[in-house]
């Protein structure tokens, strides 16, 4: 498994007790990266800390809404105690509501638009200010569904589209201050989003893939803590589509 240079700064990874953020927490914290486990789920949240620590690693977790003001100020405090703060990871979301436009209701648009846009928004400026003296880097998860249309997800669609220009425009605006901001653009990943599903439903999103199968957490969070680290020391302002040649059709 590569390795990267991540080593004695903080990093926070929103949405981190389960599927990609639970991974990208772990392998941060394997490269010696100290990490903020943000998480809604407490006990997620205290697993993923607990088996960083059992491997020698240092961790502390933050329970909330990560849109929550107060949840976000704590994971900065907490980033900022456990080391130099350089590394945050918008990962936390929803798939939102399924229903073509003129059936999609405002409460679904409302929550997705919350849950996916706002919180990396609330979040990503707090980082920015957190970083304005020390640089660092900041990738937000978008999806494959942030550079193509797809039927029946308006809201989630729209969301990761949105995901994409914040995080180019913020790379733009803070490039001179040494912060590179980058987004991931997942296909279809085998977690608990799709781990739901009846099997023949899994298996056509699987057969979506040129590849012919689902990504998996891990692969999606090598991309990540790639961009996170000073291997991608001149990577900002980009997003890096991991589909198995999902768009490329």
């Amino acid at each position: 498994m590569a390795t990267y240079d991540v080593a004695d700064r903080s990093a926070i990874v929103t949405g981190a007790g389960a599927g990609i953020g639970r991974e990208v927490a772990l392998l941060l914290a394997r490269n010696g990266a100290h990490v903020v486990a943000q998480d809604i789920n407490a006990d997620a949240a205290a697993a993923v800390v607990s088996e960083i620590e059992a491997a020698g690693g240092r961790a502390s977790a933050v329970v909330g809404d990560a849109g929550d003001e107060a949840v976000i100020s704590e994971y900065i405090r907490a980033a900022q105690a456990l080391g130099p703060f350089g590394i945050a990871i918008n990962n936390a979301g929803i798939g939102g509501g399924l229903a073509p436009t003129g059936q999609y209701t405002d409460a679904d648009w409302d929550r997705t638009v919350s849950l996916n846009l706002t919180t990396v928004f609330r979040g990503v400026r707090a980082q920015v200010n957190a970083m304005t003296d020390t640089g660092g880097s900041i990738v937000n998860m978008a999806s494959m569904l942030g550079v193509i249309g797809s039927v029946g997800s308006p809201a989630y669609a729209a969301t990761k589209h949105a995901v994409v220009g914040l995080t180019k425009t913020t790379a733009l605006e803070y490039a001179a201050a040494g912060i590179r901001v980058n987004a991931v653009a997942p296909g279809y990943v085998d977690t608990a989003l799709i781990g739901g599903m009846k099997e023949e439903g899994r298996a056509f999103l699987a057969q979506q893939h040129p590849i012919g199968r689902l990504a998996r957490a891990e692969e999606i969070a090598q991309m990540v803590v790639f961009l996170a680290s000073d291997a991608a020391s001149f990577v900002t302002g980009s997003t890096h589509v991991i589909d198995g040649g999902f768009t490329a059709r």
